[in-house]
């Protein structure tokens, strides 16, 4: 039988509020074809299905046009929900995709052995367990209540996880004696790199959870919270499969990809690298670097390469981050959009409270008394600080005047 993980969709999300709705798009439409192609029996989900807790009706109406298609390969789709996923929310459609094969695990269920999820071969015979945990909050370890101090707390925490997981084995192995079991979760297993779209999870991954104590009893763990793909450290095979598309630009050179089980030649997965469908670019330099390296940008198909840039200058400059602004602004190259922008010093100019000598109190200075101090401490010619000062005596009229009115 094949199975196939992924996990950490993030349907939704944006990226410098510019919407990935069409990256995922391509990711189903290719999914589909893998799905069909390697004749894929089952869809593992684990976690982090939508990017907010209170999705919006896009995001919603994305996916479950996504499952509608997934459904019509005649494929078993198990997902779980994730720390950015409301259980309620999840659930509310859980009867009726059951009767389509879809199996919904928001959040904990009260009884455990609701989690697991028996797969039935050609004959009609279990051939393979999953038990399919989501997220597991605060609430559902009872046990991180116990203890009085913080690393109590965390410790509580750690082994509130490995209790679960070692319950479930357990009900497994008593109701479904020697079915092989695969388990999905959505935690922070130690030793796991990050990256910057990742919210902490389990007070700040502090709690992180060594993957050795999953025990020895399941056949492989399909993890999710992840987004970079990688192997975990553990007893039986375990696996992050990381999100199928970058949700940041620190995960612009991931190699996104998904994972496919064989159960009839074992229980380690082969990694299938899902096509880039959009590329992310981080420029940086001087503001010349900058100017050349966009000039030399040649127009693209497909869908826009979004660009984060980064000014690095000596020393400030007002009027470089105005020409940084401009080249932003002015920037039409078809295939590529900038969604972030930004300007760092070497040598940084001292904030306003820094301007004056401790006795004084900034709320007793006059803002034309500030402003002139910033101005002073700038490398300006004296006919460039005459125009900063009128400019900003302009701004101090208008915001008088729209007091009094």
């Amino acid at each position: 039988m094949k199975i196939l993980h992924t996990a950490d969709w993030h349907i939704g999300k944006k990226l410098h509020k510019h919407s990935l709705q069409p990256d995922f798009d391509l990711f189903i439409d290719w999914l589909c074809n893998c799905i069909s192609e390697n004749e894929v029996k089952v869809l593992l989900v684990s976690g982090d299905v939508f990017d907010l807790a209170n999705p919006s009706s896009e995001a919603r109406q994305q996916y479950f046009k996504a499952l509608m298609k997934l459904k019509r390969l005649d494929c078993k789709i198990i997902l779980t929900g994730g720390n950015h996923d409301s259980p309620t929310m999840l659930n509310a459609p859980q009867e009726v995709l059951r009767e389509l094969d879809i199996h919904i695990i928001g959040g904990l269920p009260n009884e455990l052995s609701e989690c697991i999820v028996p797969i039935k071969n050609d004959k009609n015979e279990n051939e393979i367990l999953v038990a399919a945990l989501p997220y597991l909050r605060d609430a559902d370890l009872r046990t991180a209540s116990q203890g009085n101090s913080y690393e109590d707390r965390l410790e509580a925490l750690r082994k509130g996880i490995q209790q679960t997981f070692l319950d479930t084995a357990e009900i497994c192995k008593s109701q479904f004696p020697e079915i092989p079991t695969i388990a999905m979760g959505h935690l922070f297993a130690a030793g796991a790199e990050t990256s910057e779209s990742e919210r902490d999870i389990q007070i700040g991954n502090q709690a992180a959870f060594n993957a050795l104590q999953f025990g020895d009893y399941y056949n492989y763990i399909a993890l999710g919270h992840i987004h970079k793909p990688q192997r975990v450290n553990a007893a039986t095979p375990t696996f992050y499969s990381g999100s199928p598309i970058p949700l940041s630009f620190s995960e612009r050179t991931n190699k996104n990809r998904i994972l496919l089980l064989d159960t009839e030649t074992g229980w380690e997965p082969k990694s299938i690298e899902i096509p880039s469908f959009r590329e992310l670019l981080k420029i940086t330099g001087t503001l010349e670097k900058l100017q050349q390296k966009l000039m030399e940008l040649q127009a693209r198909e497909g869908l826009a390469s979004l660009i984060e840039i980064e000014m690095q200058e000596d020393n400030f400059d007002a009027n470089k981050i105005y020409e940084l602004d401009q080249l932003v602004d002015n920037f039409k190259v078809e295939g590529y959009e900038i969604v972030k922008h930004r300007a760092s010093f070497e040598n940084k100019i001292s904030g306003s409270g820094e301007l004056y000598e401790e006795k004084q109190q900034l709320e007793d200075l006059q803002p034309l008394d500030v402003f002139q101090k910033l101005v002073d401490k700038q490398e300006e010619d004296e006919e460039t600080r005459k125009e900063l000062m009128s400019a900003f005596n302009e701004i101090l009229e208008e915001v008088h005047q729209s007091k009094k009115a």
